[in-house]
């Protein structure tokens, strides 16, 4: 899953982005107001985390622009302003979520990921793949009863097949969602990780990730 953060404080930035990814989703940075923007209106995003005090624009008013213009991805809102009035401005401009700073990176996850569940909260804490279940929470696969040990990059790819069983997706998509700007959309990187994944779940016949020749790829159960 992909994540845009607009934070200015480049040390917080830094620090927020590493926890991030640590947890497994591809973190795209920006600094001010404008470019956070830009970068939500260029490209896909699962998530955005949004600081109000911002160089430039402020988050309110970036947070307002997208709405305006049925941008839906999910919003948090993040400030060292507490007051009632300005979270209330804030929740008013269109975003989901707000955080107080100083705040447990641990909170700010389950935040996340608690958000990413919310158009597939039909789906559960657990998704399913034929026998494959994936805990949200634990981060944890499962084969039937056997763990599969997987990389968090591994678990972002087949997180991102099991919300989106039954249809074909792409490999700019996987792109778009699973990677940040650093890789090169040309690279073969995305059949990489399908190759690994397929190991650890003993797939070589595509049983659960089918390729789709000419289009991309495809759950198969």
């Amino acid at each position: 899953m992909r994540v845009l953060l607009v934070e200015d404080n480049e040390k917080l930035s830094g620090y927020m982005k590493e926890m991030l990814e640590q947890d497994g989703y591809a973190v795209d940075v920006a600094r001010d107001g404008e470019t956070g923007e830009r970068m939500a209106r260029a490209s896909t995003y699962d998530l955005i985390v949004l600081d109000i005090l911002l160089p430039g624009k402020d988050g309110v008013a970036v947070c307002r622009s997208l709405r305006d213009d049925d941008i839906v991805v999910p919003i948090i809102m993040v400030t060292a302003l507490g007051d009632v009035n300005r979270r209330i401005q804030g929740l008013d401009s269109g975003a989901d979520d707000y955080l107080v700073k100083p705040f447990d990176m641990k909170e700010l996850l389950a935040r996340v990921r608690a958000l990413l569940r919310r158009p597939q909260e039909r789906l559960g804490e657990v998704l399913t793949l034929g026998d494959v279940s994936f805990d949200l929470a634990s981060r944890e696969v499962r084969q039937g009863k056997r763990q599969v040990h997987m990389t968090q990059k591994e678990l972002s790819v087949l997180e991102y097949f099991m919300r989106n069983k039954g249809r074909v997706v792409t490999r700019d998509e996987l792109l778009a969602h699973c990677w940040d700007f650093a890789y090169d959309p040309e690279s073969n990187i995305t059949d990489a990780y399908i190759k690994q994944i397929r190991k650890k779940l003993h797939d070589s016949k595509g049983h659960y990730i089918k390729t789709v020749r000419g289009a991309g790829y495809a759950t198969n159960v």
